[in-house]
C-alpha cells in the first residue's frame, strides 16, 4: 500500500467548488477523486459542462473513480425510479470518465422486508442495472452499511448478490466504517469473501466516546492515533488478502468539512502516515 492508493471524497471539504476540490486533491500528492450527487447547491459537476471538467482532470492530473451514489437501489418499489436516475447517472459519468457508480441500499428503520425479500429485491435489481452498466463500460460498486436498520449490512451477502445476478460490472465497496458497524467479523471475512469483489475503500476513524451502537456519520472524521474503529488493522487485513485499489477518504463529521485547507492538508497527511506505518 502506498500514498498513491489514496485519495478523496468530495463530502471532505464540500464548500469548495469542484475546480478548487481537484485542486486540492492534487496539491495533496493525490490523483484520484470521488464526487457526489448531494451537496447542497451544487451538482454532480457544479456549473461545468462535462468538457470543461475533462479539461479540469487533465490540468490536475486527476481520475474520477466514482459518483456517489444511487440511493435506495434495492427498493423493490422504487425500482422505476432507480432505473431512470440511474440511467442519468450513468450518462453524466460516461460523459466526464468517470468510472463508477455507487450503489447505497434502503436504510430505513421502517423498512419490514423479511431478509428473504431483501435479498430477492437486491438481485433483483443488480440484474435489471446490469444491461446499463454493460453497454456504457462504468462499473456499479455496490456499499453495504453497518447501521442496524440498513437492508444490506454484510459483503459476504452483496457479494453472493453480485453472483446470482450474473452481472459482470460489479464490485462492493468496503467502508472502514460500515464494517466496524456490521456483521461481519474478520474469520467470516477472510474464510468467506473473495477480495477480487472490493473495488473501494472508504475510510474514516472514529474517535467519540458514545456506544458503538450510536455511532452516526456526524462522527466520521480522519484517521487519528485515538482512531476507535481498527481502520489499520482492517486495511491490513485488506492488503493481506490482495486489495491494492484505491482508498478514499470519507469523512462526514463537520469538524472535518470546515477545516482551513492548511490544516487539512496536515490532518490528510498525517492519516496517510498513520495507515501506511
Amino acid at each position: 500500500m502506498r500514498k498513491s492508493n489514496f485519495c478523496l471524497n468530495r463530502i471532505i471539504l464540500p464548500d469548495l467548488n469542484l475546480e478548487e476540490f481537484l485542486k486540492l486533491t492534487s496539491e495533496l500528492g493525490l490523483n484520484k477523486v470521488e464526487l457526489r450527487n448531494d451537496l447542497p447547491d451544487a451538482g454532480i459537476i457544479d456549473m461545468y459542462s462535462p468538457e470543461q471538467v475533462k479539461e479540469l482532470t487533465t490540468q490536475y492530473g486527476i481520475r474520477i473513480l466514482s459518483i456517489n451514489a444511487l440511493q435506495r437501489f434495492n427498493l423493490g418499489k422504487a425500482l422505476p425510479d432507480a432505473l431512470k436516475e440511474l440511467r442519468e447517472l450513468i450518462d453524466v459519468s460516461v460523459s466526464i470518465d468517470c468510472e463508477a457508480i455507487v450503489l447505497v441500499p434502503n436504510n430505513d428503520v421502517n423498512d419490514k422486508r423479511s431478509e428473504d425479500v431483501i435479498f430477492d429485491e437486491t438481485v433483483s435489481a443488480l440484474k435489471a442495472f446490469g444491461s446499463m452498466f454493460e453497454d456504457s463500460g462504468i462499473q456499479g460498486y455496490v456499499e453495504p452499511l453497518g447501521f442496524q436498520e440498513c437492508s444490506l449490512r454484510s459483503k459476504i451477502i452483496a457479494m453472493r448478490a453480485i453472483q446470482e445476478s450474473g452481472c459482470n460490472r460489479l464490485k462492493i465497496v468496503h467502508d472502514t466504517f460500515h464494517h466496524y458497524l456490521g456483521p461481519d467479523t474478520s474469520d467470516i471475512f477472510e474464510t468467506d469473501y473473495d477480495i477480487s469483489y472490493t473495488g473501494l475503500v472508504h475510510i474514516s476513524g472514529v474517535e467519540s466516546d458514545v456506544r458503538t451502537h450510536q455511532y452516526k456519520d456526524d462522527h466520521r472524521i480522519l484517521i487519528s492515533p485515538n482512531d476507535k474503529i481498527e481502520n489499520s488493522e482492517q486495511i491490513k487485513l485488506l492488503t493481506e488478502l490482495g486489495y491494492d485499489g484505491a482508498i478514499s477518504f470519507e469523512p462526514f463529521a463537520k469538524e472535518i468539512q470546515t477545516m482551513g485547507i492548511d490544516a487539512l492538508r496536515t490532518a490528510v497527511d498525517e492519516s496517510i502516515r498513520l495507515i501506511l506505518s
